[in-house]
């Protein structure tokens, strides 16, 4: 099998080996390069120690000289050269107390997490895959190299890994990596929030973004995201639904493109629901509160898990506003987009249409020709350019103090008076109408 290598990654291996030394393009790379895609980046893997490598290349940074690591810098790009090594015993489901380095390729490869993550190449020998990689691809498995418990118990996060390259490729989990998993689950208790949240956002973002579901079958979600588990026990008797609450998170993330704002609110709008589930008489469950319970929640999960807070205020208000239910008129699209914010209202349109698709078919018909009369309508708004916030406005608290009016919050009070003029009436939105107006405010 021939793998076309780009040309500096040829260049730096055959440096190395023009050097007396073993080089390969390793893990990843060459994954992805079998699978016909484009690789995110190319790791090199060497017999070369880091002074070694450090000796052989003219501009090199010591990125993590301490794992055998060294950044070749080439023509303006950076490549990862990383010295055959062996870890040594793990203590803490993360870092091993040493790593001991090696001239033996073959061990380096039997310390990676995954078979078809454990193949290395280079032109002159090929690809070596001594783990069944190939083979598993050709499956579509993932399978860990050797004892799954062991490289599971050297890091943790491997397991929510095993769940990740499941989604993205679209591939099935081993039955004894997937027993591994159910036993050290508990492991990933022990792995920072950082690490937790970059494995989840790839997991949602994912072509397959359901696989979540995997995580809670696995008992992942129980440790990681304990909140997720209710809402799969949480079932909803009611007309508009027809799965549990689980599995209409679900079907919501199936029919939300991968944003990852809307895929995260995808999985939490509805969070809430076991919390505030109640059943009358009829046994018709009803699920008053949840849109503020499920807000609360999130914001609480979405700092435990260290998220920036451009994603925490993007996903906490499509949440707030997905169950709002916006008239399909000129005058309550524009007042929805006053409130919602013009940043989110197109993608909580986009959460409103996943979250319908996700429902019954009672009453689906009326939902989602309601929803197409308000996303016309907005596009209208946005090709007028109509006003729909007080940065809009064609006047300007400073246009107001130059017309005489004081300094002081009945600025802004007027402003918002004729914001709302505004909304009943885009074409007053001119500076003279709105001067003239705004003295009969003063």
């Amino acid at each position: 099998m021939q793998i076309k290598l780009p040309e500096k990654v040829k260049q730096i291996i055959t440096e190395l080996e023009a050097a007396g030394y073993e080089a390969y393009a390793v893990g990843g790379c060459v994954r992805d390069s079998i699978l016909g895609r484009e690789p995110d980046d190319w790791d090199i893997t060497t017999s070369a120690t880091p002074v070694q490598t450090k000796a052989v290349f003219p501009r090199t940074i010591d990125t993590g000289i301490q794992h055998g690591t060294v950044t070749v810098r080439l023509g303006g790009e950076s490549f990862e050269v990383t010295t055959y090594r062996i870890d040594g015993e793990y203590e803490d489901s993360r870092h091993p107390k040493e790593v001991v380095f090696t001239a033996s390729l073959a061990e380096d490869l039997k310390r990676r997490d995954f078979t078809i993550n454990a193949m290395a190449y280079n032109d002159r020998g090929g690809l070596v895959d001594l783990f069944g990689g190939i083979a598993d691809l050709e499956n579509k498995i993932i399978r860990c190299v050797g004892n799954a418990k062991e490289r599971f118990s050297e890091d943790a996060l491997r397991m929510m890994r095993a769940v990740r390259f499941s989604a993205q490729l679209g591939y099935s989990i081993d039955v004894e990596t997937e027993h591994a998993i159910m036993e050290l689950a508990p492991n990933l208790a022990k792995i920072s929030a950082e690490r937790i949240q970059t494995e989840l956002v790839k997991i949602l973002t994912s072509p397959n973004p359901d696989y979540i579901r995997v995580a809670y079958d696995l008992g992942i979600t129980q440790i990681v995201l304990p909140e997720l588990d209710d809402t799969f026990e949480t079932t909803q008797n009611n007309p508009h639904h027809l799965y549990t609450v689980g599995e209409h998170l679900m079907h919501t993330l199936l029919n939300t493109r991968a944003d990852r704002c809307l895929r995260i609110a995808a999985l939490f709008h509805d969070i809430g629901k076991p919390a505030s589930k109640t059943t009358d008489e009829d046994g018709i469950d009803h699920f008053h509160g949840h849109v503020q319970i499920s807000e609360e929640m999130t914001l609480d999960i979405l700092k435990r898990l260290k998220f920036d807070n451009d994603t925490i205020t993007c996903v906490c208000r499509y949440i707030r506003y997905h169950d709002d239910d916006i008239h399909p008129t000129d005058k309550a699209v524009r007042r929805a987009v006053n409130r919602v914010g013009e940043a989110y209202f197109g993608g909580l349109l986009e959460l409103r249409r996943a979250d319908c698709l996700a429902q019954s078919m009672y009453m689906r018909e009326e939902k989602l020709d309601s929803l197409d009369g308000v996303e016309a309508i907005y596009e209208t708004i946005l090709a007028k350019k109509q006003c729909v916030s007080i940065k809009d406005l064609a006047i300007t608290g400073n246009d107001l103090l130059q017309a005489g009016m004081p300094q002081g919050k009945r600025v802004g009070e007027i402003l918002s008076a004729l914001l709302e003029d505004v909304l009943e009436e885009p074409s007053h939105n001119t500076h003279e109408y709105l001067l003239k107006k705004a003295k009969t405010l003063i």
